[in-house]
């Protein structure tokens, strides 16, 4: 396998700003193309609906499914997912979920109110959402943390009903992804994702109820339909492609090119930056690159996000 090509800048270059700034300008990953493709998704699912859903679904992930109902997972089939589970896995499931409800009910905010003396009540009313929309990735990686992250906030604020939408390529459904959904109270959950999932949450659809806020992290489609629908629904927020910036004077190049990778691996777009005043340090990080992606599970789409990186 040919060796990897990382950009590398140097700040003493005369054009190093505007080389930088050029990389930096991530903004240009939802071209035109991309809009226009995401501008059509939304217009038909939000006119035609189920039928839309299941259209995109079967073209984009590859399914063949007659209509919405197949694609609604039901909560025995969560359950299931749960109990199956290794009993050592379940259980640091369990420890991190519980610990998380903690962390959350710390950060609950509370209504108070308060009378001056001519009778005039002030105060701060906090109600929770009625629905809300969960977008869970699951085409290139399933992100069970994206779950928890998500659901367990949004329960203890008392949002009464969680809609939880992920694609499922090919029929492939992550077992450890409904199992989250189980011990999170996820209320509903449905196999779609794409522009087409949060057209879905965000319009409403004849089987998927209309929510009031979209949250969870997707691909570049995914970004660009929450900013899209943005105004009709609350949303978390944009989240891009993902990105990391590894600062080093010094190290253990393994664990600085394990950091660099981390990030690298979920998208061929996800942004990888190093940066270091020591040259030597930078050639042995980029060869302990190398070596992490010999064995990387994920190693085509890091090697790619990598070499259209920067380092």
């Amino acid at each position: 396998m040919a060796n990897l090509e990382i950009k590398r800048l140097k700040s003493t270059e005369d054009n190093f700003w505007a080389q930088l700034d050029g990389l930096l300008a991530w903004e240009s990953v939802s071209d035109e193309q991309v809009g226009n493709t995401v501008r059509e998704v939304l217009s038909n699912v939000k006119r035609r609906g189920d039928e839309a859903v299941v259209e995109y679904t079967n073209r984009f992930d590859r399914m063949s499914v007659a209509s919405m109902a197949e694609l609604e997972i039901p909560q025995s089939r969560m359950t299931e997912a749960l109990e199956r589970m290794p009993e050592d896995q379940r259980k640091a499931l369990e420890f991190s979920t519980k610990r998380l409800f903690a962390y959350h009910e710390h950060q609950r905010a509370e209504s108070w109110s308060y009378t001056e003396p001519d009778g005039t009540m002030l105060g701060q009313k906090v109600t929770a959402l009625d629905r809300v929309g969960l977008y869970v990735p699951g085409g290139k990686a399933a992100y069970p943390s994206s779950v928890l992250m998500n659901a367990i906030p949004a329960k203890v604020a008392g949002v009464p009903e969680l809609m939880m939408v992920v694609p499922t390529p090919d029929g492939e459904v992550n077992d450890l992804v409904l199992a989250v959904a189980a011990i999170s109270n996820v209320d509903r959950v449905f196999s779609i994702g794409g522009a087409q999932a949060v057209a879905a949450l965000a319009y409403g659809t004849e089987t998927v109820p209309q929510v009031d806020k979209i949250v969870g992290p997707g691909n570049i489609y995914v970004a660009t339909a929450k900013r899209m629908v943005f105004g009709v629904v609350g949303i978390d927020m944009i989240a891009g492609p993902s990105e990391i910036a590894v600062v080093a004077d010094g190290g253990y190049p393994e664990w600085l090119a394990a950091d660099f990778l981390s990030q690298a691996e979920h998208d061929e777009a996800a942004q990888s930056i190093f940066i270091t005043t020591d040259a030597k340090l930078l050639d042995a990080v980029a060869e302990a690159i190398e070596k992490h992606l010999q064995v990387l599970e994920r190693s085509k789409i890091a090697r790619a996000s990598v070499e259209i990186g920067r380092s």
